[in-house]
């Protein structure tokens, strides 16, 4: 792809997640779309019938199982072997609170929750990609993803699953089980999501003022800043 040898360094890192987030979306777009789960049409459905050590379904316990292990790993891979970026105490921050989120949501049966949260991720892994291989001078590949990011994270997320967690859940279940440290870890993510999607908007205005002439993914150090770091 005639990279630049930093470029290509934080290749493999991109390129997997890419690959993963495309196979996990596209599984739980399955679930939500092809299967008879109502989950996404009926938020609330999550919590119907919900009791103490109800069976989990195959299918829904595999995406569990996937992205249980893709975060436990992620935790590792962000602070040893990924490129050190000005967000990462921040990813490792959202690793942990996601893997504890799979965890105690397959513990406690949340499993509809948890299909409700899958999606989302193709998106900003294709923003991490987009810098390495735009062309040069072709800033309307990253710019595109601005709309998606806040249509997934900003208003589904709230509205389907939020609402669910914080509102149906007690209508469905008066006394549901940490009730407070689920929709306390669910808010926590959607601060970061907040925060993610300001870097996006970053990236947009620096192209709008004329400020970038390159494709560059702003979560990076500068050269000098690196070298500090």
């Amino acid at each position: 792809c005639n990279l630049q040898p930093k470029d290509a360094a934080k290749m493999p890192e991109s390129a997997w997640k890419l690959l993963f987030y495309t196979l996990s979306w596209s599984y739980g777009i399955y679930l939500l779309f092809f299967t008879d789960y109502p989950f996404f049409y009926d938020p609330p459905s999550v919590f119907y019938d919900w009791k103490k050590g109800m069976d989990v379904p195959t299918d829904i316990a595999i995406a569990y199982l996937m992205q249980c292990s893709f975060y436990g790993h992620s935790i590792y891979a962000t602070a040893y072997m990924d490129t050190w970026r000005k967000d990462s105490v921040v990813m490792l921050l959202h690793h942990v609170v996601t893997l504890t989120l799979i965890a105690f949501s397959y513990a406690f049966r949340g499993a509809g929750e948890g299909c409700l949260k899958a999606g989302g991720g193709a998106g900003e892994a294709a923003l991490g990609l987009m810098p390495l291989l735009a062309p040069r001078g072709s800033l309307n590949p990253p710019c595109s993803l601005c709309p998606g990011r806040f249509w997934f994270r900003l208003y589904w997320f709230p509205l389907k699953v939020l609402y669910a967690t914080c509102y149906s859940s007690l209508q469905s279940v008066p006394n549901i089980p940490f009730y407070f440290f689920f929709n306390a870890l669910l808010l926590v993510l959607t601060l970061m999501n907040i925060y993610w999607f300001l870097y996006i908007v970053l990236f947009v205005a620096k192209v709008l003022m004329g400020q970038m002439q390159e494709v560059n993914d702003v979560r990076e150090y500068d050269v000098e800043d690196s070298k500090k770091t």
